[in-house]
């Protein structure tokens, strides 16, 4: 028989583990009252609540066994358990009852399970059953032994007992959500901040490695230079090898300002211009469009990775349209009152199908295996972004293509103005 994960459980699956719980105990102890301590009670009227209970139990059990129980869901089955309770506790002694106090109970699941609102309708629910209960008792039962100021003394003590609840437990709850989703956020950020050191240590050691090799090729080719200069394979070698030894050096110079956190405004216009400088140094065969309504002047926080990050994304929409035989992209650029909003679209074939929803849904927040490798650009672009304040988004367009949605926050105008 499988073991039963209390932790797990959603927050219907735990009601309804209770109420199978009550209703055991329910029926228990109305057999007990009636046949062992022998006292007069409605026993059929009380066993037929108990029976309509039962089965609409089993219709709740069998609705959300493969739905979603949203907070609506969750109110409904409360105060029909408020109702149910309510019902039999008038047909055992109404106010008078021992097990009225039993009423807290919707209220305290609410106080740990609903936002406010919802808490404070179940509490009002509550406590209107209580006083519905102590306003139906007969009059010789108020007065018997002048016992009215006793049972109003219960309902007053019973509303205090429900403000406690909804106030004191409700907001302890609440703060302890609010920790543990502050703690999951922080969880997650430290697995980031691990890969993202990972994949730093391993591209150190990677241009540390390839850095003698390459000195070492530099002095061939230019012994090789001297001696064969008109040679098509030396003269074929000199643009890799110098690209090769700008990007070492570059990526040099970017390390120590990472690690130096080295941070200065970028003007819009910049930004752009080395974006479109890069992109024609390095893929001369690809056409890339500048869409833009109007002269943008503002400035954005940068730092030696917010160009590699774009670079990214513009690399990825490259190799999307070689897949699919095209050769366009178009950036479109804009700003709304704080915000600067990148859009690059490619012509390619999209987002891959081959993703799951999931998939989709994380990638750029962590790396996720596809045909086309581990997203670990978009990764390492999206953690920059998010490191300036910004965000990045992927999705697929309408038409064609994929879209890239990067949204960076603007520098305020009073620090745009400071020398």
């Amino acid at each position: 028989m499988p073991s039963v994960n209390y932790q797990t459980m959603t927050i219907i699956e735990r009601l309804f583990l209770l109420r199978t719980i009550a209703i055991a105990i329910q029926l228990f102890t109305v057999l007990i009252v009636y046949f062992v301590m022998s006292l007069q009670i409605a026993l059929m009227p009380l066993v037929v609540v108990i029976i309509v209970e039962s089965v609409f139990h089993a219709v709740s059990i069998l609705v959300f066994r493969k739905r979603s129980a949203g907070n609506l869901a969750i109110v409904f089955q409360l105060v029909a358990d408020v109702i149910f309770l309510t019902v039999l506790l008038s047909l055992s002694g109404g106010a008078t009852n021992a097990f009225v106090s039993l009423l807290l109970l919707p209220i305290v699941i609410a106080a740990v399970s609903l936002p406010a609102r919802y808490l404070l309708f179940i509490s009002l629910s509550a406590v209107a059953s209580y006083s519905v209960l102590l306003l139906t008792m007969p009059e010789h039962t108020m007065h018997h032994m002048d016992m009215s100021n006793h049972f109003i003394g219960m309902w007053a003590n019973f509303l205090l007992s429900v403000l406690v609840v909804t106030f004191v437990v409700g907001a302890m709850a609440r703060v302890i959500t609010n920790r543990e989703r502050a703690i999951a956020l922080q969880r997650e950020d430290q697995l980031k901040s691990e890969q993202l050191l990972a994949l730093g240590v391993a591209s150190a050691q990677v241009t540390h490695q390839v850095a003698t090799p390459l000195a070492n090729i530099q002095l061939l080719y230019e012994e090789l230079a001297e001696d064969y200069p008109e040679h098509e394979a030396v003269i074929a070698m000199a643009q890799p090898l110098s690209q090769c030894t700008s990007q070492l050096g570059y990526f040099r110079s970017l390390a120590t300002s990472i690690r130096e956190n080295k941070k200065a405004r970028l003007s819009i216009n910049e930004l752009i211009e080395q974006l479109v400088d890069q992109m024609h140094f390095h893929f001369p065969e690809q056409q890339l469009d500048i869409i833009q309504s109007e002269p943008i002047d503002a400035t954005i926080e940068s730092d030696a990775m917010l160009l590699p990050a774009l670079l990214n994304l513009v690399q990825n929409a490259i190799r999307a349209n070689q897949e699919n035989k095209q050769s366009k992209i178009t950036l479109t650029v804009c700003v709304t009152e704080n915000s600067l909003i990148l859009k690059l679209r490619d012509f390619g074939l999209g987002i891959e199908a081959s993703m799951n929803q999931a998939q989709r849904a994380v990638l750029g927040e962590q790396m996720v295996n596809s045909k086309s490798g581990l997203g670990m650009a978009v990764f390492l672009s999206n953690s920059t972004f998010h490191r300036l304040g910004g965000k990045l988004q992927l999705k697929n367009h309408s038409e064609q293509g994929c879209i890239a949605l990067v949204n960076l926050p603007l520098l305020a105008c009073k620090e745009q103005s400071e020398p």
